[in-house]
């Protein structure tokens, strides 16, 4: 029985980064999503979930808070509300979208607690220019 030969896959992206094997968009990519992971911890971000939160007064025994949206005001289980930023954190493609990036996503003020639905709709709206 003969081998298939092989063939060595052409990248339509040059791939720049991390010993040419990732190319800039993802680069920045994992960047991003580096920066982002961190904003779990950030106090501001926890202070905005702990101020919408209060005790639970529902059947299940397990349950301890329960939050409250925002924008419809109802209250939620908190693996269903998500805490936005009022600012957005904005692009991250070059080294010079950084330190914006940065600034706004670590923001000190800004932070809002909204269930999933609205979060959804908050940022399906469309920017405007201002």
């Amino acid at each position: 029985m003969k081998k298939k030969a092989t063939t060595v896959k052409k990248s339509r992206v040059e791939k720049t980064r991390n010993l040419n094997t990732q190319s800039e968009s993802a680069f920045w990519g994992m960047i991003r999503a580096t920066l982002r992971s961190r904003t779990r911890f950030w106090k501001p971000r926890l202070l905005a979930l702990q101020n919408a939160r209060r005790k639970y007064t529902g059947t299940n025994p397990k349950q301890k808070w329960e939050y409250k949206c925002a924008k419809c005001e109802q209250y939620f289980l908190q693996k269903d509300v998500e805490i936005h930023h009022a600012v957005a954190a904005g692009s991250l493609k070059c080294k010079e979208d950084l330190p914006q990036f940065v600034e706004n996503l670590f923001a000190e003020t800004g932070w809002v607690c909204y269930c999933k639905s609205c979060h959804k709709l908050e940022h399906s709206k469309p920017e405007t220019d201002g």
